[in-house]
């Protein structure tokens, strides 16, 4: 029998459309481990604008920032969720579209530092039925530091499964 912790991708048949309802509470993941590297937080720097030193000078951060070096962007680490949500499985391998709905809180716990693993765990906490073939989960995600355990970002996030 599955507990609350186990990783529901293990056990894909006993979690679909008709009954999500039946798993609020549980905790699907923790996900593969995902490395933000300095190439990656370069990236995100590149695609958003946002060239903050703390970020992107590796040579300055290692001298003035706090945390010995650079670090990832909390939008970075966030944006991980909605992807590694799907990874996970927390939406139903039966659904035939999800999207983003929404983000209900989000706190950022501990910089990520470039070189840094990250695992995310969700909880799904409601489903509601929208309407015919349409239902909004709502899921408490944690990205933890994988090697301290620490969480790095915890965020409630919205999505919409569509049968």
């Amino acid at each position: 029998m599955a507990t609350s912790s186990d990783n529901l991708r293990t056990y894909p048949e006993c979690y679909s459309l008709t009954n999500m309802a039946a798993h609020v509470g549980r905790t699907f993941g923790p996900g593969a481990p995902q490395l933000i590297d300095q190439g990656r937080i370069q990236m995100f720097a590149d695609a958003t604008g946002d060239q903050q030193w703390l970020h992107t000078d590796v040579e300055r951060a290692k001298r003035e920032s706090p945390f010995g070096g650079p670090i990832a962007h909390g939008y970075l680490t966030l944006s991980l969720i909605a992807a590694e949500q799907i990874a996970i499985g927390i939406y139903p391998s039966d659904a035939s579209g999800i999207m983003n709905y929404g983000i209900n809180k989000v706190r950022f716990l501990a910089p990520v530092p470039a070189g840094a693993t990250v695992t995310l765990s969700a909880t799904l906490l409601e489903v509601t039925e929208k309407s015919e073939g349409r239902w909004l989960l709502r899921v408490s995600n944690t990205i933890n530091l994988t090697d301290s355990g620490k969480p790095a970002v915890i965020a409630e996030t919205l999505g919409m499964v569509f049968a």
